[in-house]
């Protein structure tokens, strides 16, 4: 009898199985396509900038290299950087380089892509999922509280602070944050990541920075886990659930909570590229070794190579966070598992 059990729960547990993994391979084949005609634009774009990408590599005017040094230069560079092959021949070496970890030479750093890009990217993944983990651990907390206790005190409180933080731009924040804890209290490092001679604890240089990405993300995590509370709330299926004399703790977070899961899932999504992107202006205002830092002196000194290797890299994250939200979708709704749409 207990083995007929077991064998049933098991047959049930792969019967609901098999659809979400249909569904995910599914979504998983429908990217493969989408990253390469992404590619190919991108590399379109970079390849037909104006300038000379010769030029970042050696002056061609410099008046202390004889003209023969100069062809050996120009036919050089051009042999190595595959200045002359076709468009789709350069695609096509690229992502092949690619695969074997080769993203080609920065012209900034003068040295390959592949050695110095995961760093950045490490450094920036550091620092933005530190503050986006306390943002959605307080967001969960104070929507769903905000929304049960609709136009009280502790709701009008927060409805403000996310009107003012969404408002409020990120450096205009981070200038504010420097001037007080900074300049004026010294209780922070006004930049960079670490000391170089090891007498300012490394964490403190995380607090200015992790402060404003919680900030900036807190305000709009709240917006939506408590809009999406007060819709699920209005639901038939919740009043039923009160009727039965379910208890108050049950009706919201198993019921309501599960099913105002989408938006926020959708939130989330879009947030999986940042964490590993960075910020332009954050990690320059910070003068963090990040890899919007590092995306600033691709744009400023023309590095085609870097700049490629990094929007091929944020248009993956992008897909990735799109199968994210997929996959939410289908845990948190059978129907689109089961139905393969939402």
């Amino acid at each position: 009898m207990e083995e007929t059990k077991f064998t049933n729960r098991i047959m049930r547990i792969i019967d609901t199985s098999i659809p979400f993994l249909k569904y995910l391979v599914k979504r998983l084949l429908l990217m493969i396509p989408v990253i390469i005609i992404i590619s190919l634009l991108i590399f379109f774009m970079i390849q037909n900038m104006p300038g000379n990408e010769l030029n970042m590599f050696f002056n061609p005017e410099d008046p202390s290299l004889t003209e023969l040094q100069k062809q050996m230069l120009t036919e050089y560079w051009t042999e190595k950087l595959g200045l002359n092959d076709p468009f789709f021949v350069k695609w096509g070496k690229w992502w092949l380089n690619m695969f074997q970890g080769d993203f080609g030479i920065s012209i900034t750093k003068q040295k390959p892509v592949a050695d110095f890009v995961g760093e950045a990217i490490m450094n920036s993944f550091r620092l933005n999922i530190s503050g986006f983990i306390l943002a959605f651990l307080i967001s969960i907390v104070v929507g769903v509280k905000s929304a049960v206790k609709r136009f009280s005190k502790f709701d009008n409180f927060w409805t403000v602070f996310s009107i003012i933080g969404i408002s409020l731009p990120g450096f205009f924040m981070s200038i504010l944050l420097v001037f007080a804890f900074s300049v004026n209290l010294g209780w922070t490092p006004i930049s960079g990541m670490q000391d170089p001679m090891n007498e300012t604890p490394a964490i403190l240089y995380y607090i200015l920075p992790v402060t404003v990405i919680t900030l900036s993300s807190l305000a709009s995590l709240i917006r939506y886990v408590r809009n999406a509370m007060l819709e699920v709330l209005k639901q038939d299926y919740i009043r039923t659930a009160r009727s039965k004399g379910l208890k108050e703790k049950v009706v919201i977070y198993r019921h309501a909570f599960r099913n105002a899961l989408i938006p926020v899932i959708t939130l989330v999504g879009f947030y999986i590229p940042l964490l590993f992107g960075g910020s332009i202006v954050l990690e320059r205002i910070f003068v963090w070794p990040g890899i919007g830092l590092l995306m600033n002196a691709a744009y400023t000194g023309r590095d085609r190579a870097l700049m490629i290797t990094m929007l091929i890299f944020y248009s993956f994250l992008t897909l990735l966070g799109n199968l994210f939200m997929d996959i939410g979708y289908a845990l948190a709704d059978p129907r689109v598992r089961e139905g393969g749409e939402r």
